[in-house]
């Protein structure tokens, strides 16, 4: 059978993809279909064709699966952020130990077990991160909100069932004050115009908020210069909990959301957040997990993983701002951190002296640059090794390093299952593979995060 654009089908779903799309065959051949559940009948019409599978939408839902929820939100199948919003929330659980437990199949990995996914109690505005475009509409007015997924077109955003309540509110606040003082949004395509973004975070347990203008200096928009100091007073009075206003310099034609450079408007230019009852400094350029209560989740099951005893020596690589080697050095021998970007290095040894840890030491630089020169420079081996990459996973060079010193654990969380199987393919020769616990840092998303546990084999253990 030729599949074309257009055609119309009645198929079978018979299971949930990566992204958390419905799978369909017809004669063999795969269609991804959005919005779709494992077990439904749905008539769909074909959107694209290509060599090995096809694309389609939902026309008609025949016979809906049990897991099919009331949608909450009025933009999720625009923005692309929450594929799995029309499902209930313990199936999605399901969805991504599924996912996990496939990607580990690709790689003949199927051996390992992978535990339930830990979800929460209450997987609404658990964002602790707001990051705004702003845009105008078709008639040029100023509007805020997300984008459309794979465009630069802001879909107008007052509530999303995803971002904390209050940092929304206060975004929605300065963009009113934006539009009512006649201050210019950047226009992508014309270059011009000053406000392009606002960053907002929270700490969750300290309710200290920290606001970050991102802007593009056009000198021509003279009400920005008048208006700013009026916009810092304006949301420092209306709002007690923010603690600091930065502006951010982006004066680049970039997807990059954040430039190099910092203007501390008022304030000190960071807030703290608590986690497992460790204080944490965060600046606006550090990477800080952004689901308060699933990162504690997170980090108690990888210490735990770890069981670190007092002489052990950690290695917590891709630290950020020492968040998860801080919550488990407390009974170690020494922590050494090492991270790319040194306004979180900076961080991590401020959250070091702030909670009272003299066992920790920290790095700046590329993993894979220093962790090879550092090991072999110190003759430093660890115990533990916690690994916390990027989506990319871990250069080639940071695995063959672990496979020449050898802890005796390594505790890998991953944002990626894709990668985190591949690395686990090249450990597992001097590595067994315990268990994998998947934890749902992201509700209603497709995303999972992981934690692995590796114990090195008794027969690899160096002599």
């Amino acid at each position: 059978m030729r599949i074309r654009k257009n055609d119309e089908y009645i198929v079978d779903i018979i299971d949930n993809g990566i992204k958390g799309e419905g799978i369909a065959k017809i004669d063999g051949f795969t269609i991804f279909i959005p919005n779709a559940i494992k077990g439904e009948k749905v008539k769909i019409k074909i959107l694209k064709v290509l060599t090995s599978n096809g694309y389609g939408k939902i026309i008609d839902i025949i016979e809906k699966a049990d897991s099919r929820c009331m949608e909450d939100c009025n933009t999720y199948k625009r923005c692309g952020g929450c594929t799995l919003r029309h499902i209930k929330y313990d199936e999605t659980l399901n969805i991504k130990k599924n996912i996990v437990e496939n990607t580990l199949k690709k790689q003949n990995l199927e051996h390992i077990k992978v535990n339930n996914c830990i979800g929460m109690e209450n997987p609404k505005f658990y964002r602790n991160k707001l990051q705004y475009p702003f845009g105008v509409d078709n008639l040029g007015s100023p509007i805020i909100g997300v984008f459309a997924e794979r465009t630069h077109t802001v879909i107008e955003t007052k509530e999303c069932m995803i971002q904390n309540e209050l940092i929304q509110n206060i975004a929605y606040d300065v963009f009113l004050f934006i539009r009512e003082n006649n201050i210019k949004v950047y226009n992508e395509k014309t270059r011009k115009g000053t406000i392009r973004h606002i960053v907002i975070r929270i700490g969750v347990k300290t309710e200290e908020v920290m606001v970050t203008l991102v802007v593009n200096e056009d000198k021509e928009d003279k009400n920005y210069i008048k208006c700013e100091n009026k916009l810092i007073d304006y949301i420092k009075n209306k709002y007690k909990e923010v603690k600091t206003i930065i502006k951010n310099i982006n004066n680049k034609n970039t997807n990059v959301i954040l430039g190099d450079r910092n203007e501390v408007l008022y304030g000190n230019g960071y807030i703290f957040d608590e986690l497992l009852g460790y204080k944490f400094k965060i600046s606006n350029m550090s990477f800080y997990q952004v689901n308060h209560a699933q990162t504690e989740k997170l980090y108690s099951k990888a210490i735990e993983y770890a069981d670190i005893k007092k002489d052990d020596i950690i290695f917590d690589l891709y630290c950020g701002i020492g968040t998860i080697g801080i919550c488990a050095s407390e009974n170690c021998k020494h922590l050494y951190g090492i991270e790319t970007i040194d306004e979180a290095i900076e961080d991590a040894k401020i959250n070091a002296k702030i909670n009272n840890l003299n066992n920790t030491s920290f790095y700046i630089g590329n993993v894979e640059d220093i962790l090879p020169k550092f090991v072999e420079k110190n003759n430093i081996i660890p115990d533990v090794v916690f690994i916390d990459p990027p989506r990319k996973g871990c250069e080639r060079i940071v695995l063959d390093t672990m496979l020449k010193i050898k802890p005796k654990k390594i505790i890998y969380i991953s944002c990626n299952p894709a990668t985190l199987a591949r690395d686990l393919k090249i450990l597992e020769n001097e590595y067994k593979i315990k268990d994998i616990t998947p934890v749902d840092m992201f509700p209603y998303t497709s995303h999972v995060e992981c934690v692995a546990v590796l114990q090195l084999k008794q027969n690899s253990y160096k002599l």
